[in-house]
């Protein structure tokens, strides 16, 4: 069977392959029409959509207004839809003859955040979390974009039946902030309870690009992202009698500077990583040694080995610098690596290409561009990491006015980024772009041969 699955999925691959080199004519000018005239048409609505979900916040595994919605307005449009798929998750299904099959997923959880931006319909919202706690909420990673996005989308190509032929799966997926959305909605069936996509389609809302800009990276986009805990442990005591105990902050600190020199002295220069000691909490009184010392890491890198790597020398390095303080076998640090990290998001490089022509041809040269990986984390990497090995393409859209972004250049300010509490995109021309991007790019998939 594992034998059969692999031949199956290098098949898939080469006929994947062998039909993104296929080359697509520019889209014909009355189809470019037809969709700027229904989204300019839409556009009242939908604006209204975003700035309502933009004031009613839900938080991860939390998105049951959010997801009503969307399954409302998706059966409304015709398609096959199923709730709670993955938690909270909504997946909608519509059949429009034989050709391939495109999924386009977009995110809906906010962020425990309290809103500081001046736009009228700032969130005001205290939810509850997983855990029953009161919590502020805001949309500060511009997910109330990306579902107002995917709804726009599916108006566009709802309309226009006519000019496309294939299976459109589009996915309301919930708790991208913690990373765990994606991988329950896989484990949950997406991939066997519904049609196995050709392709998946998601972008993302990104404060300090030009609203309404699209950047592309053929490749890694995202990065690895994997949450370590250290328990540096030792020996307390009294802080008059240092030398009757194994100090765990001066370990710990010790621990700190060397996991430093990761990156700088173990990885071949120019191999992009991130080591970082975000919390680091011990002790509750000054003249106390305490027992043990809690750090917490963030690990960012754009390759799986690199990210083994950064783990495996973590835990050398905080073993032996224990055992060269004197601290016993058995209180050893123990280091734990969080059981779901989110996986770096690797473009496909053929797909992502083929879409910057299409990007170019619907939005215009100068409002397309190549851009850097981030090392922030998405766990839409996941679509495309199961044995199905579906080629994936994430891409950015701007947010922020242009002349704000040119001003920023000008005088290098720091203009408000994702998961800032100043965050607030301009909604024109920024749904515009992303719903005439993700349009475009689905048609051209789902193009009659």
């Amino acid at each position: 069977m594992k034998r059969l699955m692999t031949f199956r999925t290098l098949a898939i691959t080469a006929l994947s392959a062998a039909a993104l080199a296929t080359a697509t004519a520019a889209p014909d000018a009355a189809l470019r029409e037809a969709v700027a005239k229904k989204i300019a048409a839409e556009y009242p609505s939908l604006e209204a959509i975003y700035k309502d979900l933009h004031a009613h916040p839900e938080l991860s595994f939390m998105e049951t207004r959010t997801a009503a919605l969307v399954a409302r307005e998706l059966r409304a449009l015709g398609f096959e839809v199923t709730e709670k798929v993955g938690n909270t998750g909504v997946v909608a299904v519509m059949k429009n003859g034989p050709g391939r099959t495109v999924l386009l997923r977009e995110d809906m959880d906010a962020l425990p955040l309290l809103e500081k931006t001046s736009v009228p319909y700032a969130s005001k919202a205290i939810v509850k979390d997983l855990a029953g706690k009161d919590s502020p909420a805001m949309h500060a990673c511009a997910h109330d974009s990306h579902v107002t996005t995917l709804l726009g989308t599916a108006r566009v190509l709802a309309s226009v039946k006519d000019r496309w032929s294939g299976t459109l799966i589009l996915v309301g997926q919930p708790a991208e902030e913690i990373g765990a959305g994606a991988l329950a909605m896989l484990t949950d069936g997406l991939y066997t309870r519904f049609p196995v996509p050709d392709y998946v389609l998601g972008l993302h809302v990104w404060a300090g690009l030009p609203a309404g800009t699209v950047t592309y990276v053929p490749g890694p986009v995202t990065a690895n992202v994997d949450s370590i805990d250290i328990l540096v442990r030792g020996i307390g005591g009294h802080g008059s009698r240092p030398h009757m105990t194994k100090d765990p902050v001066v370990l710990a600190s010790e621990i700190v500077l060397a996991l430093q020199t990761i990156v700088s002295r173990e990885l071949e220069p120019g191999t992009p990583a991130v080591v970082t000691v975000g919390t680091f909490h011990g002790g509750t009184k000054r003249n106390i040694i305490p027992d043990e010392v809690k750090l917490e890491l963030t690990l960012r890198s754009y390759d799986d080995a690199v990210a083994a790597h950064l783990i495996a020398s973590i835990r050398r390095i905080a073993e032996n610098l224990a055992r060269a303080a004197g601290v016993p076998a058995d209180r050893l640090p123990v280091v734990t690596a969080a059981e779901t990290n989110t996986p770096v998001c690797a473009n496909n490089p053929a797909l992502t290409q083929r879409l910057a022509g299409v990007w170019r041809d619907w939005l215009g040269e100068a409002n397309v561009r190549s851009g850097q990986p981030l090392t922030v984390g998405e766990d839409f990497a996941r679509y495309g990491r199961t044995t199905h090995r579906v080629p994936i393409c994430l891409w950015l859209v701007g947010a922020t006015a242009p002349a704000e972004v040119d001003a920023a250049q000008r005088t290098g300010t720091v203009l408000p980024g994702n998961h800032s509490p100043l965050f607030a995109p301009v909604p024109e021309p920024t749904l515009k772009g992303a719903i005439t991007s993700l349009s475009a790019a689905a048609l051209d998939l789902l193009a009659k041969p």
